[in-house]
């Protein structure tokens, strides 16, 4: 080929090239906008409009990975340059009205509203803000969109609030370069400052002692909120308990009892300012059973449990890694989580629809068939007469503090429950080590609250089982992907 000819060649070519990645500081500041908006709908329709914007700290994320790769998640947040159109910066997260759309309620056409926050670099000038959302078939459709300028004199710049605490468990360098990590107190009060700090100090040490985080520990910055709160604590509706605390956490969110969420979203988003953060958790003094973790949004553990250590590291794998749950026996608020005949988005489940094309095939081990058939119906038969007793329990904790039964009867059945979780998941774990398929990776029918259709990675995982065990090995890999995503 002549010397001509490879230009003209090159030329034509060009147009197939991908374009650069935005540059950080041609079109953002080094700050943050947070976007404030109001989510409202069922399961067949929904509205999203806009509340407020605010002006806050220095921007926390990378300033060189801007457009999120891993397709994640229910939403989809862009920012777009109005003159040109070009994608400055995209983000995939989930929300507490995705959720709620799934559960029985939604399908039934009770709609429902929720306050929701997006954090987004400050940029230089104005831009069109979209938010995307994700049908039943995983295509995404554009559901709001306006144009931001970042200096509209509607752009709020606060102060923070007074009496916060901040404390930094540990500290690796430039937030920009790390992961940066807020957990913020909920249901302390003044006086139990102390405890908050040893409890940050103990659920720090869990996290570092766990793969993939204990070996890029240099990658993270921790932080510790506190705003205290007028009572200990935290609002269980089901037990007839309501608390006057900081964010609002809540037991028996969308109905399932031990599930715990935020419903302050305005007073969680103006504690967490007082930090840079790239993943927010929510640590809340209680010793009940529960928690959540929705996908770059936020995670809530309790902090005295027998199964907090636990708790806390599984809800961070939503949040942080977009790990889906892996479980499929215990009761959940969603009548269908992931709509039969479409891959979900998580990096851990599969419907399989195209198994010699399986999402973890390069983590595979060789020889293993697809699907797995592993030991599923003595599992399943052990596990749903356990969830039958633990529900029926539960169910006389609750009719017993609504009642006003005296502190020591409720404690007993309390004690009775923790007792049989212990033992219930001691067997578990005995007769998953005993699978012939341990270590293996494969396609493990029953993931995602489904018994059927869908499948897991491994027989066992952080993500399906309770426990003091590590994640399964495509976890691990797609959490290192999210930590590296973080970095300069």
């Amino acid at each position: 080929m002549t010397i001509v000819a490879t230009l003209v060649a090159l030329l034509l070519a060009a147009p197939l090239l991908a374009a650069p990645p935005p540059a950080f500081d041609e079109h953002f500041l080094d700050a943050t906008l947070r976007i404030d908006t109001f989510h409202t709908g069922n399961a067949a329709d929904e509205v999203v409009a806009l509340d407020q914007v605010y002006r806050q700290g220095i921007w926390a994320g990378s300033r060189t990975h801007l457009i999120e790769p891993f397709g994640f998640g229910g939403y989809l947040v862009k920012v777009i340059d109005p003159a040109s159109g070009t994608l400055l910066f995209s983000r995939g997260y989930d929300t507490y009205f995705g959720e709620y759309r799934t559960t029985p309620a939604a399908e039934k056409g009770a709609r429902r509203t929720y306050h929701e926050s997006v954090l987004i670099p400050c940029p230089k000038g104005k831009v069109r803000f979209a938010i995307e959302a994700r049908g039943r078939d995983g295509s995404l459709k554009e559901v709001f969109t306006t144009e931001i300028d970042p200096s509209a004199v509607t752009v709020i710049r606060r102060p923070l609030d007074a009496g916060v605490t901040v404390v930094e468990p540990l500290k690796s360098g430039d937030p920009h370069a790390k992961v940066d990590v807020a957990i913020l107190g909920e249901g302390y009060t003044a006086q139990e400052e102390g405890k908050f700090r040893a409890d940050l100090a103990r659920f720090v040490k869990i996290f570092l002692a766990q793969e993939p985080y204990a070996s890029r520990k240099d990658s993270f910055n921790i932080y510790g909120v506190l705003k205290p709160s007028q009572e200990s604590g935290c609002d269980e509706p089901s037990w007839g308990s309501f608390k006057n605390t900081a964010l609002n956490a809540s037991f028996d969110s969308l109905g399932s009892e031990r599930y715990l969420l935020i419903e302050g979203n305005r007073s969680l988003r103006d504690l967490a300012a007082h930090v840079p953060y790239d993943a927010l958790l929510v640590m809340v003094n209680s010793p009940r059973y529960g928690g959540g973790g929705i996908y770059n949004l936020y995670c809530t553990f309790t902090a005295d449990n027998y199964w907090s250590s636990y708790v806390f590291l599984h809800e961070f794998g939503h949040t942080f890694g977009g790990l889906a749950d892996e479980y499929y026996t215990s009761s959940v608020a969603y009548s269908e989580f992931f709509p039969k005949g479409v891959e979900p988005s998580p990096p851990n489940v599969t419907a399989l629809l195209d198994p010699t094309n399986l999402k973890w095939k390069s983590l595979m081990t060789p020889g293993t068939a697809i699907p797995t058939l592993w030991e599923k119906a003595d599992f399943d038969t052990t596990d749903l007469a356990y969830q039958k007793v633990r529900e029926e329990l539960n169910g006389k904790i609750a009719a017993a503090k609504r009642a006003g039964a005296p502190r020591v009867d409720v404690e007993k059945l309390q004690e009775e429950s923790e007792r049989l979780s212990r033992e219930h998941a001691a067997r578990v774990d005995a007769y998953l080590a005993k699978s012939a398929f341990v270590a293996q990776v494969g396609a493990f029918e029953g993931a995602g609250y489904a018994s059927r259709g869908l499948y897991r990675p491994m027989v066992d995982c952080l993500m399906f089982t309770k426990g003091a065990k590590p994640f399964c090995k495509v976890c691990q890999q797609a959490v290192v992907r999210v930590i590296e995503y973080y970095g300069e």
